[in-house]
């Protein structure tokens, strides 16, 4: 068992949540040019992700699932690990349950429902227990397991008013570390990668230029960070490079928040 830990990500297979278009279209593609197979999920860009797919053909799979029914989520990876004739290794939480980043349009302090964080709660860290419930069976067939969830530096640097989706990273990172704690012994690491606004994906594109730059001038870097620079950190938590690290989170922001 301690060799399954080694194990090249040319070797796994991948599950990303929401990962047809943004940074999970980027994720997908990361794992695809490090030689993975890949189960690339989504709830509606099946356009965007079957033409992933069928540019890596019998590397990638295009999956359709809503990451908040646990029966979905069964389906596709029981499916797709017979298709594959593998058990799943990595699962990777990026899907995102309708959310632009546009600071002007959110709800203020105010006028903001429950509902919108139930909303978010449901998405962020429902989906990521259903994906890691159904892919336990396979990670013990596996021999160990890899889950990387994608959270955010928003809650340590609210600089913005987007409370349903910050508080509902905050949450995806307690359970991080809680399951990192209950699974360590299955040999299942569990880690999440945070970074800040990414230039650009499809859900910060409503987000004006002259911020972009703001934010990049509030770097050591001087540059917001770009889909494919996070996409590296996730590669990292899933390649036996850290194999010894579990319950932690990384921001990936250009320096703009140090832990």
């Amino acid at each position: 068992m301690s060799n399954a830990l080694h194990t090249p990500i040319s070797e796994q297979v991948v599950l990303v949540t929401g990962g047809a278009r943004g940074l999970g279209r980027r994720i997908s593609e990361a794992f695809l040019k490090e030689g993975a197979r890949v189960i690339i999920n989504y709830h509606g860009s099946k356009t965007a992700a079957e033409e992933l797919a069928a540019a890596h053909p019998g590397r990638a799979l295009a999956r359709q699932a809503d990451v908040r029914d646990r029966a979905a989520v069964d389906a596709l990876i029981a499916q797709a690990s017979q298709e594959f004739g593998a058990p799943l290794t990595t699962v990777v939480n990026n899907a995102l349950v309708d959310f632009s980043f546009d600071g002007d349009a959110r709800p203020k302090a105010e006028d903001i429902s429950f509902r919108c964080f139930s909303e978010q709660f449901e998405g962020a860290v429902g989906g990521a227990l259903n994906t890691v419930q159904a892919a336990l069976d396979d990670f013990g067939k596996a021999g160990f397991g890899r889950v990387i969830n994608i959270g955010t530096n928003l809650f340590q640097n609210p600089v913005v008013p987007y409370h349903d989706y910050n508080a509902a990273k905050a949450a995806l990172l307690s359970l991080t570390r809680s399951l990192a704690k209950d699974l360590g012994p299955r040999k299942v690491t569990v880690n999440m990668v945070s970074g800040g606004l990414l230039r650009t994906t499809d859900a910060s594109a409503a987000t004006p230029e002259p911020v972009f730059d703001a934010i990049a001038a509030g770097t050591p870097l001087g540059s917001a960070t770009t889909p494919e620079e996070l996409a590296d950190a996730v590669l990292f938590f899933a390649s036996p490079w850290s194999r010894a690290i579990t319950g932690q989170n990384l921001i990936v922001d250009g320096g703009l928040v140090m832990n």
